[in-house]
């Protein structure tokens, strides 16, 4: 009896000392980082993840978001034409050489910011849709503020060094986040290795992306790199494989090798030992919605994104299901969330997410509502 106890002991004993010393040896020239899942946040590992520190260009992350919410919104285009200010062309750092009184698309200027992280592309962007760079970073602090971030303050869009410009790598795992989960069509830009401007001009132009794991590491398909003398080296990666999604977040490394060495190593603890059971997949009907005096009077409910749970029970019978529904008066836009679907293991909430609608509901008008009526009479529904 008391070599099984001794042989459980140095079981667990010598489990949990290769845990701790792999974890140990994570990325070791950093100073702070954070490896999270994204559809439950979950965190796996953390180093001084509320540190506030210079993160330099993964600054635009939070412009890419807001530039998304403005093609969603349909208030800008992708082939709208932005005439390029003096103030945009003058940004030194990383650019695309963009030239005072120059028209570019707004689709290539994200490329220029998700590809090449073009300073000077992502300050036309600012006053494309603000009016001037300082209204812009106005929006991005406002957006921190509605996520909830505490260590984050922006001076300007661009990530260049400036007094009271700062975040964290947790609120930068966050940002990334809400850049996926929400904005899902980034990824369309950050997983660009490498493609042209203006391609059939004088002034062509090679973009290659500074995010080298793109095409050195399965999976990966972002999400946006960072230098400048105060921040260090910088790297938000994310890669998924089958159901796993991960997001790494890398500041203040000593060069750009260390820091994509050890932005694998990060990934590569993640995927070895998190285990993600998918519960349902994104876009399943979950239930209908049934309004009175609406356009359509089924409407499917929508899983807006996976539902999975992260290192979760075993036995997935077990799994009780709640469906907690809250919307406004109608019309109700299409992909509106309008609740939520939460999973229990013995009463226990383990994993949740968000409900959306698959068609815009509109209110009826009364002749139409009188019309539906009657031929429910006539059809002996009535």
């Amino acid at each position: 009896m008391r070599k099984i106890i001794l042989f459980i002991f140095l079981f667990y004993f010598f489990f949990f000392f290769i845990s701790v010393s792999a974890e140990e040896k994570l990325i070791p020239n950093a100073t702070s980082g954070i490896l999270i899942e994204l559809n439950s946040g979950k965190i796996i590992f953390e180093k001084e993840k509320d540190k506030e520190v210079s993160i330099a260009s993964l600054t635009k992350m939070v412009a890419q978001i807001i530039i998304l919410e403005e093609i969603e919104k349909g208030t800008i285009k992708w082939e709208d034409m932005v005439t390029v200010s003096k103030n945009a062309s003058d940004m030194g750092g990383s650019q695309i050489y963009l030239e005072q009184g120059e028209k570019m698309s707004v689709e290539d200027l994200m490329k220029g910011i998700s590809v090449a992280s073009g300073n000077d592309a992502v300050v036309a962007m600012a006053e494309f849709i603000s009016g001037t760079e300082e209204k812009f970073v106005k929006r991005m602090n406002n957006t921190i503020s509605k996520l909830g971030l505490k260590h984050t303050h922006f001076s300007n869009c661009t990530g260049l060094d400036e007094d009271n410009h700062y975040s964290s790598a947790y609120d930068m795992a966050m940002i990334a986040r809400e850049l996926i989960l929400n904005h899902s069509e980034i990824l369309r830009f950050s997983s660009i290795y490498e493609d042209y401007l203006r391609e059939n001009t004088d002034r062509k132009f090679w973009l290659v992306n500074t995010n080298k794991l793109v095409s050195q590491y399965e999976g990966c398909d972002g999400l946006k790199t960072g230098h400048t003398d105060a921040a260090g080296y910088c790297l938000a990666a994310t890669s998924k494989r089958d159901n796993i999604r991960l997001i790494g977040i890398v500041l203040g490394e000593k060069d750009s090798k260390i820091r994509n060495a050890e932005t694998i190593d990060l990934l590569d603890y993640g995927f070895n030992n998190v285990k993600v059971n998918l519960l349902k997949e994104k876009g399943s009907i979950i239930d209908y919605l049934s309004l009175e005096k609406a356009n359509i009077k089924n409407v499917p409910i929508l899983l807006k994104n996976d539902l999975i749970v992260v290192d979760g029970p075993s036995n997935e019978k077990k799994i009780k299901y709640k469906i907690q529904l809250n919307y406004s008066n109608l019309p109700i836009k299409k992909k509106t969330v309008i609740g939520k679907i939460k999973a229990f293991y013995n009463k226990k909430l383990i994993s949740e997410e968000d409900l959306i609608i698959s068609d815009t509901i509109r209110k009826i008008d009364y002749f139409s509502l009188l019309k539906d009526q009657l031929f429910s009479l006539l059809l002996g529904n009535i």
